[in-house]
């Protein structure tokens, strides 16, 4: 397998645990994240074996010029995953080098947060109070998305971050720069491409994969 595990919460090693499971030094008994080192075709079909069940989003279509430069999944049991992540990455006429980290979760997972650099596992009250701030679409429903704050983490000008509820997870979106912010636009389009069949054999993979 291409896909190695670490803790969905933090970039700290872990190690097996006891009945099959592993466990990281700062968060204990944990289900693993199974990443790749390097995006690639096979290593993204890996992925979607390892979720089966579970959505894989991705902006759709993607843009000329991008590609899927990292992913993975959180769960133990192919039929039981918890966390799904993409990262997108191409450049824009305005902000030039872009990355779109798309993160479906089930709560207490953080896997967003990990990639928010939030201090929290999810989105809490930031999800709900006040307007939305932009409006996305996943598996032909409208889903409202809110601003996180990132305030109280390291480089926190660095990434624009919203999140809201989809079919019962929470779904969070992370723009490095924060600029990138103004790619997003109502209707924009996630794709579940665990389903997607031939056709994921002309996505391209590969690149730079961002540090979160």
């Amino acid at each position: 397998m291409s896909l190695t595990a670490g803790c969905p919460r933090c970039p700290t090693p872990v190690a097996p645990a006891p009945e099959g499971r592993w466990a990281c030094p700062d968060h204990g008994v944990l289900e693993p994240l199974w990443r790749p080192a390097e995006a690639s075709y096979e290593g993204f079909h890996e992925h979607l074996q390892a979720s089966r069940g579970f959505p894989t989003y991705l902006p759709w279509p993607m843009s000329p010029g991008w590609s899927v430069t990292d992913f993975g999944v959180v769960g133990s049991d192919p039929e039981r995953a918890r966390a799904t992540m993409t990262c997108c990455s191409g450049t824009s006429e305005l902000d030039g080098p872009v990355d779109v980290l798309v993160v479906v979760e089930e709560a207490g997972t953080g896997l967003g947060g990990r990639c928010a650099g939030t201090p929290y596992d999810d989105p809490g009250l930031d999800a709900v109070e006040g307007p939305p701030a932009v409006q996305v679409r996943t598996d032909g429903q409208a889903v409202r998305l809110w601003p996180v704050s990132t305030s109280a983490a390291s480089g926190e000008w660095d990434r624009s971050v919203v999140a809201g509820e989809a079919g019962g997870r929470w779904l969070w979106l992370v723009l490095r720069p924060a600029s990138a912010m103004l790619l997003l636009r109502d209707d924009w389009l996630l794709r579940d491409v665990s389903a997607l069949g031939p056709a994921l054999v002309e996505m391209p993979f590969g690149g730079p994969r961002p540090s979160w």
